[in-house]
């Protein structure tokens, strides 16, 4: 099968082939169970999954005891959300959040509403940013939770996440960030953040493994347990180890540490270079803002033609979306580009281009050449 280029890396990103090297190992020769504590299949087990919990704290810049394995973002976002609820069990509970968040989050507090807690969602601008003053008149005496993610994986603006701890701590609150896109991107100050999600199959790590932050060190309660049955992560999230994949996560989390400065400064130029030659198309915009975001994300509507005929004309030849993929298969527009007031059918008609290692200066330009024909077509 011919692939078309890949520039959706914010929906997944391929296994680093040193990453997929690590790996092998730990599926066949070293099989045990990182729980074994009678025998060396155990401990060398044991022994590679701590490795790995220090290479994915010096990432994000925290102590290894404070990393807990799960089996993703998703489950490290309930972990953390509703672990929270739960540890605040009989009372009553307001939560903060915002309305272009994941659906991992917004769905779970969605599930926390039904259970009786209260959640603020926080509106947007037309860039997409939050407004710090109305972040703090919506807190409340009973609020347990700021919720904010780091990066916004549509239109990749990065929130002020140092001010919002500092607005969190004021006020004694927990704060949890859904740090997916921004983990082995930019550089992080974890300083005031309680919880931390984040996923290794968005760093070229494999899928299906993911960790939660969780600080130690602070008077505030920590989640209570979602899964049950032999206490393993400090009793957070039972449940046998999935060495290999860890491995590779904390694979992963090394190369990204040593390369991602490059490696941003040469994604930087090449999404400048698409974007700008995409821009320079009647009927187009840019969603969001230019100066505060990642440097490997563009988001542009398109206008004049039919959303989801464009985006499947697109993707004969370039893999890319309209938003997040737990919501691509929907036909409705985006609700982070309708929460920054973007009309439905631009929405709908609105293209996130995401750049990554693979990415080179003739793939931009086959995606140029290629938009521009299926615009030319659709529009006449």
């Amino acid at each position: 099968m011919q692939y078309p280029v890949y520039l959706d890396y914010n929906a997944t990103t391929p296994c680093h082939p040193d990453v997929l090297e690590k790996m092998v190992p730990w599926f066949s020769q070293h099989f045990g169970n990182a729980a074994s504590k009678n025998h060396p299949y155990g401990w060398i087990a044991e022994d590679a999954v701590e490795q790995a919990r220090e290479q994915i704290a010096q990432l994000i810049g925290v102590k290894s005891k404070e990393v807990i394995f799960t089996s993703g973002a998703t489950e490290s976002i309930n972990l953390a959300i509703q672990g929270i609820f739960n540890a605040y069990t009989n009372e009553n509970q307001h939560f903060i959040t915002c309305a272009t968040e994941h659906k991992a989050v917004l769905d779970t507090f969605a599930y926390l509403e039904s259970k009786g807690a209260e959640v603020t969602y926080l509106g947007v601008n037309s860039k997409g940013e939050i407004d710090l003053s109305e972040l703090q008149a919506c807190i409340q005496t009973n609020t347990k939770m700021i919720a904010l993610m780091w990066a916004n994986n549509e239109t990749g603006i990065i929130h002020p996440i140092q001010k919002i701890a500092q607005i969190a701590a004021e006020k004694q609150i927990i704060f949890f960030t859904d740090a997916v896109q921004a983990v082995g991107k930019i550089n992080l100050d974890i300083e005031g953040i309680h919880l931390l999600a984040l996923s290794a199959h968005k760093f070229y790590g494999p899928k299906g493994v993911g960790a939660l932050y969780i600080r130690h060190n602070h008077p505030l309660p920590k989640p209570a347990p979602l899964i049950w049955g032999g206490g393993h992560e400090k009793t957070f999230r039972s449940g046998t180890l999935n060495v290999p994949g860890i491995v590779g996560m904390g694979e992963a989390a090394a190369i990204r540490l040593q390369n991602m400065q490059i490696e941003n400064r040469r994604l930087a130029l090449l999404r400048d270079r698409l974007e700008n030659r995409l821009l320079e198309i009647n009927g187009t915009q840019l969603n969001g803002s230019k100066a505060n975001r990642l440097t490997h994300v563009s988001n542009i509507s398109f206008a004049g033609v039919e959303g989801e005929e464009f985006l499947r004309m697109l993707n004969k030849k370039i893999a890319v979306s309209s938003g997040s993929a737990c919501t691509s298969i929907s036909p409705k527009p985006s609700h982070v580009l309708a929460a920054m007031g973007i009309d439905s059918d631009l929405g709908r008609a609105s293209v996130r281009f995401s750049l990554g290692l693979d990415t080179t200066e003739e793939k931009v330009d086959a995606a140029i050449s290629h938009v521009k024909e299926s615009l030319s077509v659709l529009r006449s």
